[in-house]
């Protein structure tokens, strides 16, 4: 049985979360539906100033709470020099190093590749919501069994806007997704995936996530609060309903087509707030 070498970067800087859970869930899943090992390491990327090296396989990075601006903070330019090494990596070696970026993840590697605006949103999008494939998302493997649209969980205040369209044809990278439509409001769709080289993938959703961590992160008290408090009583009762195992639709890619096995098709295909809250 092959055995390949994971690495989780955490960039949840220690906060409760859920996303950690569903990423090792999906993880042990994989193992058994395709058959294969996994060695399994974790770094502490925000808290800890860790970064893993070059002798992975694969690589996941998580999402996290706070801005994806750039800051002072130590583990930035870490991080950084992680993703430069992995893409240079990627370059010229026969065996490539996969990587998958998730939410926080996908803000910091889309500000860092200037492919195009990364800001605040004009308020929080989060819910289990709408998203749209784009004609590179319908021939992406790692969708291929998506509906159009499919749904799936996004907790964001920052998201990724005005497209630089020269910097992506010179990375060779496309647009899979783009959120929901909405005709009554005159600003600019966000971007919720792309596929940055055919070893990486970002996604602004969160693809790990179900509807078990979801309905308790809808039930503390704190986001019981903000949903009742911005949309009412009556929409939060039906939040937590649509999150109940029997009702909730969220689709997770670990459950409609393994990244892992995915990504390597995609490989052949392309060329060769308070630590009391749960997040996603």
């Amino acid at each position: 049985m092959p055995t390949f070498r994971i690495a989780i970067l955490d960039l949840y800087n220690n906060f409760r979360n859920e996303g950690m859970r569903c990423i090792y869930q999906l993880l042990s899943r994989a193992e058994a539906a395709n058959q294969v090992t996994f060695a399994v390491d974790t770094f502490n990327v925000r808290a800890e100033n860790q970064v893993p090296g070059l002798d992975y396989d694969i690589y996941i990075s998580s999402g996290g709470p706070g801005s994806p601006l750039p800051s002072d903070e130590p583990w930035e330019p870490l991080y950084f020099e992680f993703i430069v090494s992995l893409l240079a990596y990627n370059q010229t070696a026969e065996r490539k190093k996969h990587l998958l970026a998730i939410c926080h993840s996908f803000q910091l590697l889309s500000r860092h590749l200037g492919v195009g605006t990364v800001g605040k949103r004009k308020s929080t999008s989060f819910g289990v919501l709408p998203i749209h494939l784009t004609a590179a998302g319908e021939a992406e493997p790692v969708f291929d069994r998506l509906p159009e649209p499919f749904y799936a969980v996004d907790s964001r205040d920052y998201q990724l806007t005005d497209i630089n369209e020269e910097r992506m044809a010179e990375l060779g990278a496309v647009v899979l997704c783009l959120e929901k439509e909405r005709p009554h409001v005159p600003l600019a769709r966000a971007v919720m995936a792309i596929r940055f080289s055919p070893e990486v993938l970002g996604t602004q959703f969160h693809p790990e996530a179900d509807g078990e961590g979801m309905l308790r992160y809808m039930l503390t008290d704190e986001r019981k609060e903000q949903v009742v408090t911005t949309y009412g009583e009556e929409k939060y009762h039906e939040m937590v309903v649509a999150f109940r195992p029997e009702y909730h639709r969220v689709h997770r890619i670990g459950d409609c087509a393994q990244f892992f096995a995915a990504g390597h098709r995609a490989h052949q295909r392309v060329g060769g707030s308070g630590g009391a809250v749960a997040r996603f």
